[in-house]
């Protein structure tokens, strides 16, 4: 059986430990996550992320989001969202797995894992270093 599809395409690496895609500005250096696409593009090259942050900051998404954009399942359930900072790199918003609420702490150490966000398709998600998802 195949992994679950991407939520979008060159969001993350293939392989057993993917990464994120970024992409860093040619003339400035900065990097930003997602890749730019289309015309914006020319501009970056494509550089994958680390795998492991810290957690910035976070909350609880209680209630199903307005749809659109909201594309995920019909039957909500209420998940954590954070900020999570790639050293060097750039500060990523993502899903949290694997922790409560209250397990949560500024800094605290935080590694990249891919997650299903409907049937059939997945996304990134960040738990805490050494957590099982």
């Amino acid at each position: 059986m195949s992994a679950p599809a991407p939520v979008a395409a060159g969001l993350w690496t293939d392989g057993a430990e993917p990464q994120l895609i970024g992409g860093r500005h040619r003339v400035t250096g900065e990097i930003v996550f997602p890749m730019p696409q289309g015309d914006a593009a020319q501009h970056f090259d494509a550089v994958a992320l680390s795998r492991t942050g810290t957690l910035w900051s976070w909350t609880s998404q209680d209630f199903r989001p307005k749809s659109p954009p909201y594309a995920g399942p019909d039957a909500f359930t209420p998940f954590l969202i954070g900020y999570v900072e790639l050293p060097g790199q750039v500060i990523v918003e993502t899903r949290i797995e694997g922790a409560a609420l209250a397990d949560l702490k500024i800094g605290m150490a935080m590694e990249m894992v891919l997650t299903e966000f409907a049937p059939g398709r997945s996304t990134f998600a960040f738990k805490p270093a050494g957590a099982g998802v």
